[in-house]
């Protein structure tokens, strides 16, 4: 579906205040219908020279991205968005960033379900350009953007808490450098009708 037709299925916008998600931190997403989203995010990083070198050997994004998953704390990131997250965070899918990555990571208690963890490098310059990351979330699919469309990861995950009106959204910053998050956008989306 094109970026024209997502466009009309928006309902209510909420948007977030510039501000500083310091390491660590959680910053829920309230307003939002969480299961069925359209969310855009942008991030400044003002502190590159805690940055994770790139080591030369790093080829495989999948394979790195698994390894480290978005638990794992890094100078700068992992940060991003966890969606169709239960209230306790029992529950989640990790899309996010860590410097020169950006990745999906599916997390369900339904371990039945493929639970692949995905990753892309992107080429981005963090000192001419902003790092951003957009996710749509329609219930069991995650298709998810960075760099502006450098790259693209679709994940299908199952959730069994973070359903429906038990799904929440959170911006989150595990690394232990701060992350200032420039803008927010998230959009409660209506279901497509399709001719």
């Amino acid at each position: 579906m094109a970026n024209k037709e997502i466009k009309t299925l928006r309902l209510k916008e909420v948007n977030l205040p510039k501000q500083v998600l310091k390491g660590g931190s959680v910053l829920e997403v309230s307003g939002v219908t969480a299961a069925q989203a359209d969310v855009i995010i942008t991030f400044e990083i003002s502190e590159l020279s805690k940055a994770q070198v790139l080591d030369p050997s790093w080829t495989d994004p999948q394979l790195l991205c698994s390894r480290n998953g978005a638990s794992v704390k890094g100078g700068i990131g992992p940060f991003g968005l966890l969606v169709l997250a239960s209230k306790g965070l029992q529950e989640y899918t990790a899309v996010f960033i860590e410097f020169l990555k950006a990745i999906a990571n599916i997390s369900s208690l339904n371990h039945e379900n493929d639970e692949t963890t995905y990753g892309a490098f992107v080429d981005v310059d963090p000192v001419q350009e902003k790092l951003s990351l957009r996710s749509l979330i329609d219930h069991s699919i995650v298709e998810s953007f960075g760099g502006e469309g450098k790259a693209c990861i679709t994940a299908r995950v199952y959730p069994t808490l973070a359903t429906d009106a038990e799904a929440h959204l959170y911006a989150f910053n595990n690394g232990t450098g701060n992350v200032g998050i420039t803008t927010l956008s998230a959009w409660s989306m209506k279901k497509a009708q399709i001719n």
